[in-house]
């Protein structure tokens, strides 16, 4: 496992935009894509971006694409997700999560940083 500790969340007003950063730690990080998961209230966690860690390929929900950007800056073990033109439907509690390779199982998570979009 991965130690993820999230930071950049917080109270927005729709339209605006917001940056969540992800700092990783552990021995084996170079095994682990890394990405983000969101969770309102009484519904289950639902992915929004991942990024390998190596080749920097992303992904993206259908719901984010072309609003939410998701880099990684490997000397700072840190990786952001940039919000963009956020909706009231953007608010959740956002999880730092890495992905093993190896096992493809989502093992290590940070402790969650809330977003509140106000429409």
């Amino acid at each position: 496992q991965v130690q993820l500790v999230e930071s950049g969340g917080g109270l927005v007003q729709a339209g605006g935009s917001l940056r969540l950063s992800c700092a990783a730690s552990g021995r084996t990080l170079s095994v682990y894509n890394l990405g983000w998961v969101r969770q309102t209230q009484g519904k289950e966690r639902e992915f929004v971006a991942s990024i390998t860690w190596t080749g920097g390929s992303t992904s993206y929900a259908y719901s984010v694409k072309g609003r939410f950007t998701i880099s990684r800056d490997n000397a700072k073990n840190t990786v952001y997700l940039q919000m963009n033109s956020l909706n009231a439907e953007d608010t959740a509690v956002y999880y730092c999560a890495g992905r093993n390779i190896l096992t493809y199982e989502y093992d290590s998570w940070g402790q969650g940083t809330q977003v509140t979009v106000s429409s």
